[in-house]
């Protein structure tokens, strides 16, 4: 994320503090996955540019963040997703040791 521009950097903060801070965070914002178990996509845009960050939540509280990239076409690809979850399942079974 740091290789990101300020501005971008700034944007993706912003979405971070919605989705830490509202109690229902609109869609446009945060956006479950379908066909996946509590995997979620922080949607980031700014002007024509669209950035997506995979989350998920650790006992209804804590954010975790995951792999993030610039989205360039409509669907999200499968290996951007299957990554976030072996992502996803490597945390817990860390936490869980």
């Amino acid at each position: 994320m740091l290789k990101q521009p300020k501005k971008v950097q700034d944007k993706i903060f912003k979405v971070i503090e919605i989705i830490e801070t509202y109690e229902r965070v609109p869609s446009t914002y945060l956006k479950a996955l379908v066909g996946t178990k509590g995997l979620y996509e922080a949607r980031i845009k700014l002007g024509s540019d669209i950035w997506r960050v995979f989350c998920f939540f650790d006992k209804g509280k804590l954010v975790i963040l995951l792999n993030g990239f610039t989205k360039k076409s409509q669907k999200t690809q499968k290996k951007e997703i299957d990554k976030a979850v072996g992502l996803m399942n490597s945390y817990y079974e860390d936490k869980n040791k």
